[in-house]
């Protein structure tokens, strides 16, 4: 059956995206968010509603033929579609993507490294593991952390009862400090036969807890740590019978042949460190997801050249400043400005790795 119109819960820049990839197959999209100004509604036919509300819900499911989502943290109540229509991915990973507990737990099922860690419910349980894990060491929410919210660096064991209030009391887990080289990323897809397909890794530099700058293909990456990034992520999408697109986030710890990955997160959805494909590769992200939820062939992951995704966060650069940047692709979201808000990305492209840097110098020399 060809699909004709794809449900998206939630209604935001993802989701623009999403719908805008296969506008070119005529497909159409329906999103379900509860702001009427969101930002999918230039591109798609938009239920205003909560997420959590069933009614709301029903309504989406009965006017798609297969259903996703732009977020991990959906609520339990969508659980009702499963009985209506197709939902990729499933329930099943967006439960473990919304708990960093029982996420840290499925890496160690699955024989996936990460940093050493320890659960934490009260006071004295993190006074616990601060021993255990050692200072300096992350506290961080199990639940609902985003872009560096809920999550607070811990220098001294004496401040622990202030670290945990900072989060607001909540269950956490306590990560070991990693003395990481870079941050890198996979963004994976796997089709309802199984088959999986792979976009190079990127390297990402976030400051404030928040993605700045992706480049991809990532520089000097041995055979050895694609292979660790591509197993690992080819383990999670075959647990979970996965539909769709995942990332999956990396510390590289160590460089050359003694460089190896320990694991931070995952996200099942498409992902900012893979917004450089929709000009930086023959088949964008997006478009891949897509194709997976709607049971098509999946389209080629190469990359075109050398790509370079800048976020643009709080403030719209200054009037004109991106005319003077013909080469920058350029992707607002609509979104008013706010401080530490994503409004919008550009994507820089180059035919090799010191063209991109002297484009990259440029654009940050024009733009700021």
């Amino acid at each position: 059956m060809s699909i004709q119109r794809v449900g998206i819960i939630g209604g935001g820049q993802l989701a623009q995206m999403l719908a805008q990839s296969v506008k070119h197959l005529g497909v159409q999209c329906t999103v379900l968010d509860p702001n009427e100004d969101c930002c999918a509604r230039s591109t798609c036919e938009q239920i205003v509603g909560d997420y959590d509300d069933v009614e709301s819900l029903k309504q989406l499911a009965n006017g798609a033929e297969v259903v996703t989502y732009e977020f991990e943290n959906v609520s339990a109540s969508a659980a009702v579609l499963e009985d209506i229509v197709e939902i990729h991915p499933s329930t099943k990973a967006l439960a473990v993507a919304q708990d960093r507990h029982i996420e840290r737990q499925m890496f160690c099922d699955l024989g996936i490294a990460i940093p050493e860690y320890e659960p934490v419910e009260c006071v004295q349980s993190l006074e616990a593991a601060l021993e255990s894990v050692g200072i300096p060491a992350i506290l961080k929410a199990r639940r609902l952390g985003y872009d560096g919210k809920g999550q607070v660096l811990i220098n001294d064991p004496e401040h622990a009862a202030a670290a945990l209030k900072t989060i607001g009391d909540v269950p956490a887990i306590l990560d070991q400090f990693v003395a990481f080289e870079r941050e890198l990323s996979i963004v994976a897809a796997r089709d309802k036969l199984g088959n999986i397909v792979f976009y190079p890794l990127a390297e990402n530099v976030h400051r404030g807890g928040i993605l700045r700058v992706s480049k991809a293909p990532a520089r000097d990456v041995s055979d050895a740590l694609t292979a660790q990034a591509q197993g690992a992520a080819r383990k999670i999408l075959e647990e979970f019978n996965y539909v769709g697109v995942l990332a999956v986030e990396f510390f590289q710890i160590g460089k050359g042949d003694d460089g190896h990955l320990v694991a931070n997160e995952i996200a099942p959805r498409v992902h900012n460190t893979g917004h450089w494909t929709i000009e930086g590769a023959q088949t964008s992200q997006f478009e891949n997801h897509m194709r997976a939820v709607m049971g098509m062939e999946l389209g080629s992951t190469e990359p075109i050249g050398h790509s370079a995704m800048v976020n643009i966060i709080g403030n719209e650069p200054r009037p004109g400043a991106l005319d003077a940047m013909p080469e920058a692709f350029v992707h607002m979201y609509g979104k008013a400005p706010r401080a530490g808000r994503k409004i919008g990305h550009v994507t820089l492209n180059a035919p090799s790795a010191d063209e991109l840097d002297s484009l990259l110098e440029r654009f940050t020399r024009v733009v700021g």
